[in-house]
């Protein structure tokens, strides 16, 4: 079946609580949304969010690569469009990966079909600092049904040594806690904050040096207390299979959006517990249509807290049936497949490309 039209959306959706990691803070979500028709009118939707400051990719860059990809499939048919994007995965993976996943939606993908209902424990940021305030912060998210928190980490590694120990005793056994640096300590301060940790609670210590440091890395985990999980590191499996050989790292963590689409990431996932470590799936920066895909991973790939919880955090959201969140987890009932709020989606739209067999414009 050849793909008959491709359309770019370039979206942004302001966020109802700015989030910030170690290198930035987010105000707003800026992602490609791509949907993809073939001849019968049957359609697909992809999502790749670029994240200036996480990847080496650029906002820009993505969307012309987007646009260039898209023009050269129409008219193709699906395996063959598919090959050529995969085949260019390394010059813009996020980009790439909205691309194929808009094509697999469209194949009816069956990892997307859901036969039976499906609870996904989340995890939660956890935005406090001043320690007088932790107790409370704490308190809420238990109440709302999270069990595991995300205390970012990164900065001064003496004053992160001391939150964690105050969100420690806060949470006195009811939540687990994920420490995420985001590339944000050197090997030193990195091996100082590690070697400080007491692991009670703390289920891991997230990517805390350079994507490309990994002498670093591997030195950090060497010392932790805690396993070292790998995230910015991770774009293929030849990376995976590099964590895999590194004293200390117990967890890799994956994002649909860096993996390529949707049988690659499960690829991925696979290979992590064939080494002997522990897969963690998710994009906190992602909207619905990216975290629903990852959700449907996660059902048959994921045993801890899924990071999928992106769609959480804009004021807005872009389906017409959204994603339930309750009682800490995303809740998808049986059969469910998300429906595209058009008018939505455009009032969010800032820049848009269409590529048809008869057309190709841009407005």
């Amino acid at each position: 079946m050849p793909i008959q039209e491709i359309t770019l959306y370039r979206v942004k959706m302001l966020l109802s609580v700015p989030y910030h990691v170690s290198y930035r803070v987010y105000n707003d979500f800026e992602p490609i949304i791509v949907e993809a028709r073939d001849s019968d009118g049957r359609f697909g939707w992809g999502e790749g969010h670029i994240s200036p400051g996480h990847t080496f990719e650029t906002i820009d860059g993505g969307w012309e690569f987007c646009r260039d990809c898209a023009d050269k499939a129409i008219g193709a048919a699906f395996p063959d469009a598919k090959a050529a994007i995969a085949a260019r995965v390394p010059e813009s993976p996020v980009a790439a990966s909205a691309l194929v996943t808009a094509l697999e939606m469209l194949e009816a993908h069956p990892v997307l079909t859901l036969n039976s209902d499906v609870s996904l424990p989340l995890l939660t940021p956890f935005h406090s600092t001043d320690h007088g305030d932790i107790p409370g912060e704490v308190d809420a998210r238990v109440a709302e049904g999270f069990r595991t928190l995300k205390v970012k980490v990164g900065k001064n590694w003496e004053e992160d040594a001391a939150k964690v120990r105050a969100v420690q005793q806060a949470a006195k056994g009811r939540a687990m806690i994920r420490l995420d640096a985001n590339r944000g300590f050197n090997r030193e301060d990195g091996c100082r904050f590690a070697e400080a940790l007491d692991p009670e609670g703390i289920e891991l210590f997230e990517q805390p040096c350079d994507s490309d440091a990994w002498d670093d890395n591997a030195a950090v985990a060497a010392a932790s207390t805690v396993p070292v999980m790998l995230d910015e590191s991770i774009y293929d499996l030849g990376d995976i299979k590099r964590a895999g050989d590194m004293e200390g790292v117990g967890f890799v963590k994956l994002k649909l959006k860096k993996m390529g689409g949707l049988d690659l990431l499960a690829d991925g996932l696979n290979l992590i517990r064939e080494l002997g470590m522990t897969p963690v799936l998710g994009d906190g920066v992602s909207t619905e249509l990216c975290c629903w895909m990852e959700a449907c991973v996660a059902r048959q790939t994921i045993e801890n807290a899924g990071e999928f919880n992106g769609f959480l955090k804009p004021n807005d959201r872009l389906f017409s049936n959204p994603l339930v969140f309750k009682d800490g987890a995303l809740h998808m009932e049986a059969g469910y497949t998300p429906e595209i709020d058009r008018a939505a989606l455009k009032a969010h739209t800032i820049d848009k490309a269409r590529f048809a067999k008869t057309a190709v414009a841009a407005d």
